[in-house]
């Protein structure tokens, strides 16, 4: 099941909630009650590896021909 981010809207503070996907989002903390609103993150990507750049795919030493 996915983790989602809420954040209190009393207080500020920010929980994980896990819930299925298929389900409402919470409008009050299951266990405080308290008034709770989803917050949307940004997934944390990192491209590691060769081939990500623009020299990674150009050959060296000048080959491969071009308008000479």
């Amino acid at each position: 099941m996915p983790t989602y981010l809420y954040k209190d809207l009393n207080t500020g503070e920010i929980y994980e909630l896990v819930q299925h996907m298929r389900d409402d989002p919470y409008t009050e903390h299951p266990e405080t009650g308290a008034p709770v609103k989803r917050v949307l993150a940004r997934p944390a990507i990192a491209f590691k590896g060769s081939g990500f750049y623009v020299n990674d795919s150009r050959k060296s030493g000048g080959e491969g021909g071009g308008g000479e």
